[in-house]
């Protein structure tokens, strides 16, 4: 099951960004932006070639992220870590991935020094987040309690040296932490190369929790169903037109995720935007 979860997150868009791409297809068209509906065209088609073809979606495969919730009615099965770990490695040569994995010691792989290894399953897969479901969430029901889900995202670098976590002095407005977050995005697009872009945000009291806050909003994110203040970052950054791989247009970014954790008594919000590019989110979940 995870074997299969790596390649499916590797290879297939999400029913709803395939919709997106299509919309904002739709838009340039009727713009006549011509470079823009060129190159979404082309992403458009590298899904159904990557689909078909069970080939990754892009040279970068992504460095593998896992978050699993645990039903309160269920219990980890033995060797249930180990066993996600090696069906992860599975998955990962026979995608096949991109060898990226770093060869040497701490120090060594500082400075990449040795190499890398050839087996794109020597790629470790980041530390496991275990957590319970969350019941203010839209789509919670008490049968999720007999379930456990675990969520494979695949992160491309790309995106990660564009990402920021940091403060924000709120000021007792939240509109303060939403625009300087906004702010942040686009600086950060304008490097980006790989857009239309889907952001993720996730704000928190810790960096830390901000951090996992951020991969939730990419697991439940739904570009289909956008809150008021997603679509708001939305058509705050769609005002850079960008574009599509910044060949200018409408279509900077497809949509934003947002999940706001709870805050402590502070004058800062800890805020984690990351500009996730044109083939993310890549994710896949497994239920059992």
């Amino acid at each position: 099951m995870i074997k299969n979860a790596i390649i499916k997150a590797s290879t297939i868009y999400a029913p709803a960004q395939i919709d997106a791409f299509n919309k904002a297809l739709l838009n340039e068209m009727k713009l006549g932006n011509e470079n823009a509906i060129w190159a979404l065209e082309a992403m458009i088609k590298n899904e159904e070639i990557a689909r078909k073809s069970k080939l990754p979606l892009c040279d970068d495969t992504g460095i593998p992220h896992v978050l699993i919730e645990l039903g309160r009615k269920r219990q980890l099965p033995e060797n249930f870590i180990e066993n996600i770990k090696e069906g992860i490695k599975e998955g990962l040569d026979n995608l096949p991935a991109r060898p990226m994995a770093v060869k040497g010691s701490e120090l060594i792989r500082l400075e990449q020094s040795e190499g890398l290894y050839d087996k794109p399953s020597m790629i470790e897969t980041a530390p496991i987040s275990i957590d319970s479901f969350d019941k203010n969430h839209i789509d919670y029901t008490e049968s999720l309690e007999d379930e456990i889900h675990i969520h494979i995202l695949l992160l491309g670098g790309g995106p990660e040296i564009r990402s920021k976590t940091y403060r924000v002095f709120h000021k007792h407005n939240n509109n303060v932490v939403i625009d300087e977050t906004i702010l942040w995005l686009k600086d950060s697009l304008k490097l980006l190369g790989c857009t239309p872009a889907t952001p993720a945000i996730g704000i928190g009291r810790t960096h830390y929790e901000a951090s996992h806050l951020m991969l939730k909003a990419m697991v439940y994110g739904n570009l289909n169903n956008q809150s008021e203040t997603e679509q708001y970052i939305t058509n705050q950054l769609n005002q850079l037109q960008i574009g599509p791989m910044g060949l200018k247009g409408a279509t900077t970014v497809l949509g934003t995720f947002l999940n706001i954790g709870p805050q402590r008594a502070s004058g800062v919000r800890i805020v984690s935007a990351r500009p996730c590019c044109f083939v993310e989110p890549r994710k896949w979940t497994v239920k059992i």
